[in-house]
């Protein structure tokens, strides 16, 4: 059965980062986003079970929205005004629904890493 999952990783304190919020959304042929879901990461800076799976999880494009801005802001990091870092979003394909997509993401206010875990 294919699942996606995240989990993201604060680089600047060296830990997971917590109570971040995420957005999932479809991407249609046109371009247009469609929100499947809104979440928040737990303690170690996962979600508490799969973003979609099974039925829900079909082949297609998808986009990954961290609201990286308000959880530097939350911890009290100094950031400008605007924030250079506001909100990452990741956008990626799934080509095989019956296979796992982990898309990691390792974030400071000024920077960002993200690959094709497993």
């Amino acid at each position: 059965m294919g699942r996606l999952t995240t989990h993201v990783l604060d680089t600047t304190h060296g830990c997971p980062a917590a109570e971040l919020s995420i957005s999932l959304y479809r991407v249609d042929r046109d371009g247009n986003r469609h929100l499947q879901l809104e979440t928040v990461t737990n303690d170690d800076g996962r979600c508490e079970r799969p973003l979609l799976a099974g039925l829900e999880f079909n082949v297609g494009r998808y986009e990954l929205a961290f609201a990286v801005g308000a959880y530097f802001c939350k911890r009290g990091v100094a950031l400008g005004d605007p924030a250079f870092l506001d909100e990452v979003v990741v956008r990626f394909g799934v080509d095989d629904s019956d296979r796992h997509y982990h898309v990691p993401l390792l974030v400071s206010p000024y920077g960002y890493s993200t690959y094709r875990g497993s």
